[in-house]
């Protein structure tokens, strides 16, 4: 107010006006700044939101967060593939294998909160993604996953594809039309790992007393993968369930041993631990040999559904509608320490090894959970209920849309 009187005063005491431009080109200049000063102050005070530890992948949708949202049931869907598509392994072919809910599983949905998934276009994607190599890296999961893009591709590629396994992979499929390629590499701890049995010289294991167990070197990736990085344009990678499984490195008979530069690490490390180092070496090794530009994601743990005991315990899964929200708290809380537990710890070793790495969290863990009716069970022909796996075609399907929204996204972005 000052100012003005000012200047009023100073326009009266002077015959010749001032020119209005200079004065008006101050003013509004000055309304810009404060505007931006503003502007800049709100984002920088904004508080940023994340489900987790670590932020994970947004898409083009600005509030769009993928975790978080329900299973709608939508009966005019329709399958993406049948249970004729060869790569599907026995125990995953749930229409086969006369699971009674399994032609229900395509018509349910993952809805996000505040948005949508798309299903993904096969052909549209062939299109896209045409002269590229995918390599899918890690335990049966990731094979599950690799299967049901491999079947939902082939559904639409009239017939042209090649097995052809790239260097170490153990399957894999090129479109010929196309020049797509998509591979799997099996590897279980993402590490090398064998059989260790105590030397007669004697040394640091054998004085602790160990005669036998798992030698796992942690600073070696396992060869069945080893050249991927440099081959793929896109990766995907999990590891999670072997961890945890007692069945397979017992404690006492066949414990984890854990190796450095092939010398045994002391003291001894917990299997806990030893993820920890495993994915302190694996994630460097990807990111100094991927190719220029390629695309890194690491998977995060799916979720078992054993309920009433483990799978060598009489545990099953014989549900057949998706987990209430509570139901699913109530099967996977740390806190109550249940059969199924280990998902949500391998997360939590997961997000911090990931944290600062140029890898994409590709979140599936949650709109997993509630699955519990989507696994073989009984119908996966084994002794016990297959609670770990999942049928085909199922949710892995919705796993390949979100990867496939994610991918799209980077690539308008680029």
């Amino acid at each position: 107010m000052a100012m003005a009187t000012t200047t009023r005063e100073w326009n009266q005491q002077n015959t010749k006006k001032i020119p209005l431009f200079p004065l008006l080109s101050l003013l509004f200049f000055t309304s810009i700044f404060i505007l931006l000063s503003q502007f800049r102050n709100a984002i920088t005070t904004t508080p940023s939101s994340s489900h987790s530890p670590l932020h994970t992948f947004q898409s083009h949708h600005a509030s769009c967060d993928y975790t978080h949202g329900k299973w709608i049931h939508h009966s005019a869907r329709t399958l993406r593939y049948d249970n004729t598509c060869k790569e599907i392994f026995k125990g995953w072919n749930c229409i086969s294998g006369n699971k009674s809910n399994a032609l229900q599983l395509a018509m349910w949905r993952w809805k996000p909160n505040g948005c949508d998934l798309p299903q993904f276009d096969p052909i549209g994607f062939l299109h896209n993604y045409r002269d590229t190599s995918i390599g899918f890296v890690g335990d049966s999961l990731n094979r599950n996953m690799f299967v049901s893009l491999y079947c939902t591709l082939k559904s639409v590629s009239n017939g042209k594809v090649k097995k052809w396994r790239p260097a170490g992979a153990d399957r894999g499929f090129t479109f010929l039309d196309y020049n797509l390629t998509i591979a799997y590499h099996r590897t279980n701890l993402l590490a090398s790992y064998g059989r260790w049995s105590a030397n007669d010289n004697g040394g640091a294991l054998e004085t602790l007393g160990f005669r036998e167990g798992y030698k796992v070197d942690v600073d070696v990736p396992d060869k069945t993968w080893a050249q991927a990085p440099s081959f793929h344009d896109i990766l995907i990678l999990n590891t999670g369930h072997w961890w945890w499984a007692p069945a397979k490195f017992d404690p006492v008979k066949s414990p984890m041993l854990f190796f450095k530069k092939g010398e045994p690490v002391i003291p001894l490390l917990t299997p806990d631990r030893g993820l920890d180092m495993v994915l302190e070496h694996m994630i460097p090794y990807v990111e100094e040999r991927a190719r220029p530009g390629a695309i890194k994601f690491f998977r995060t743990q799916s979720p078992r559904h054993f309920e009433g005991g483990d799978w060598d315990q009489g545990g099953s899964c014989q549900r057949h509608q998706p987990l209430l929200t509570e139901e699913v708290e109530e099967l996977f809380s740390v806190k109550n320490n249940g059969t199924n537990v280990e998902v949500r710890l391998v997360n939590e070793h997961l997000y911090k090894a990931l944290e600062g790495s140029g890898f994409i969290i590709l979140d599936v863990t949650h709109l997993s959970e509630f699955r519990a009716d989507a696994h073989p069970g009984k119908a996966g022909g084994k002794k016990h209920d297959d609670c770990m796996h999942w049928c085909l075609p199922g949710i892995t399907d919705t796993w390949n849309d979100l990867f496939i929204e994610h991918l799209n996204n980077i690539k308008g972005r680029s």
